[in-house]
């Protein structure tokens, strides 16, 4: 079976930045998605059904999460910008220690949050555009509204699951 991803649905607003961004700045080819936040990079597939009855769970008891987008990154090859929330990265360890014998040792470190808007593209190039967004960036808030399971097809994801904050 394939991996499952878990994102964190941001808000609206935000989203449509995010993928603003991407859609002018990731190579077309690679771009198989809109923005993103990644929790879990590689869920087991077969525990599917186990996976979302604790995200149905954890969604209902937990209230929309405030983000601070904090500042722009360059990655090498690409861009992301970088977010901060304590109740995201208690909500991350939560499931960490929930599904600890599942997790690949990427999915075990603790996570980074941040949304990539360009990647797999030329040093060069993306110091342009990590030099261009830093220009004149403002931290600014954001929210984390929900929850979505996908899976892995080899490049493209497919949407399962979604649950709403709260």
């Amino acid at each position: 079976m394939n991996p499952l991803i878990l994102t964190l649905t941001l808000d609206p607003a935000s989203q449509a930045f995010f993928d603003e961004l991407r859609r002018a700045h990731f190579p077309p080819a690679r771009n198989f998605l809109s923005a993103h936040l990644t929790l879990f990079h590689a869920l087991p597939g077969h525990e599917r059904a186990a996976i979302e009855a604790e995200l149905a769970t954890v969604a209902a008891a937990t209230a929309p999460l405030e983000l601070r987008v904090e500042k722009v990154v360059f990655m090498g090859r690409g861009v992301a910008y970088a977010l901060e929330s304590a109740p995201l990265r208690q909500l991350h360890q939560q499931l960490q220690t929930r599904w600890r014998a599942w997790l690949t040792p990427q999915d075990r470190q603790p996570r980074r949050p941040h949304v990539t808007v360009q990647n797999k593209v030329e040093p060069a190039v993306a110091r342009a555009l990590f030099e261009e967004l830093s220009a004149g960036f403002v931290p600014f808030r954001a929210e984390g509204v929900g929850l979505t399971l996908w899976e892995y097809k080899g490049g493209p994801w497919e949407a399962l699951s979604e649950w709403a904050l709260g």
